[in-house]
């Protein structure tokens, strides 16, 4: 399982799962609701209150083993942000790998690097 975001260059489409509210028109991959943020928390400019919120709104009702299989262990969790800026992609990576003990690197495709892969929530917030 990896993250990234929709118009990463060279995504594999095939394993893509969206986790947010609204996809781009051109989407046509997977979509995983129960991990979206809602309208609401979307709105919430401090980071550390958006965390707060979206692991007791979303995470906290959610089995992170059921959803890791839901998922399936090849999938690419999608959102919008870019590597480095705060997402809730990477709040996800970090309780799966918490609650189940598995790496949730960022996607990097073949040709294209990645000049941070190993941001975490300590330093996005």
């Amino acid at each position: 399982m990896k993250t990234s975001y929709f118009s990463c260059p060279g995504l594999d489409i095939s394993r893509a799962v969206a986790i947010s509210q609204g996809v781009p028109k051109s989407y046509k991959g997977r979509v995983y609701k129960a991990l979206a943020p809602s309208w609401a928390l979307i709105k919430i400019k401090d980071m550390e209150v958006y965390t707060q919120r979206y692991k007791l709104e979303v995470l906290a009702r959610l089995d992170p083993r059921k959803v890791y299989e839901d998922l399936g262990e090849d999938a690419i969790l999608l959102c919008w942000e870019k590597p480095g800026e705060p997402c809730h992609r990477r709040l996800v990576a970090e309780w799966l790998e918490e609650s189940i003990g598995i790496k949730v690197p960022e996607y990097n495709h073949p040709g294209k690097k990645i000049e941070n892969p190993a941001f975490s929530q300590q330093s996005l917030f």
